[in-house]
């Protein structure tokens, strides 16, 4: 544990917890789940500001928040989320896990804001994961999953799974591929520390799934292009 660990535990998690307040209050007015979003979003500049995190931004020009995407995007730090939120100017909803909606009030936040919440491992539950996902892009949601499934210890991009490109082809939305560059190194997998330091977020152009042959097409050049970006921007 760090300062900037007990910046996070007695200032960030306090006011996280009283935005969840003002979401559900919120909510009671605009269930649309935009409102979970913004003070996210919000939530997670700020916490780039204290922690001294500078963020470089390439490709904003790429994609445009009037439309919807399958964001995608490599995973290697903890800090993964609040960095896409504050940085796209998307109204995100994310796949996440089934354990965090068992967190009081924050739980009940992110269903309400249309998070779609998996049990890892079982087939039935991801089957009705993907259709949601699904669904929810047919709405017009954007939404956004780690395709690796799992975080990077060493910020190396691990294997994409099929998965999310499935939702694509069935939700016919755009994927947007996004590559994050340095996040291993602000909040390191098994450790409570959390440094300073600069992320790139490099957007790249949308892929359309109709161009596609096959779901696993779709894949291997997502994982191409987030993976050149991995090497040719660190």
């Amino acid at each position: 544990m760090n300062l900037r660990t007990l910046i996070f535990c007695c200032i960030l998690i306090p006011i996280m917890f009283f935005g969840i307040l003002l979401i559900l209050l919120l909510n009671m007015f605009n269930p649309t789940g935009d409102n979970f979003y913004r003070i996210a979003a919000w939530w997670g500049r700020l916490s780039a500001k204290l922690f001294g995190v500078e963020i470089e931004v390439i490709g904003r020009e790429n994609y445009n928040p009037e439309q919807h995407y399958l964001v995608i995007s490599n995973h290697a730090g903890m800090a993964d989320i609040p960095l896409i939120l504050g940085t796209l100017n998307l109204s995100l909803v994310f796949i996440a896990k089934e354990e965090l909606g068992r967190i009081p009030l924050f739980g009940l936040a992110l269903r309400q804001a249309g998070y779609i919440l998996i049990k890892r491992g079982q087939n039935r539950e991801a089957l009705k994961s993907l259709t949601l996902a699904s669904e929810a892009l047919k709405e017009g949601r954007s939404l956004h999953i780690f395709p690796e499934g799992t975080r990077s210890a060493t910020g190396k991009l691990l294997p994409f799974k099929r998965g999310p490109f499935l939702i694509a082809m069935k939700g016919g939305a755009p994927v947007l591929p996004v590559t994050i560059i340095g996040s291993h190194l602000i909040t390191p997998k098994k450790s409570l520390k959390i440094y300073k330091g600069k992320i790139k977020i490099i957007i790249e152009k949308p892929l359309q799934p109709e161009l596609f042959n096959s779901v696993e097409e779709l894949r291997a050049t997502s994982q191409e292009i987030i993976g050149n970006n991995l090497q040719r921007y660190s």
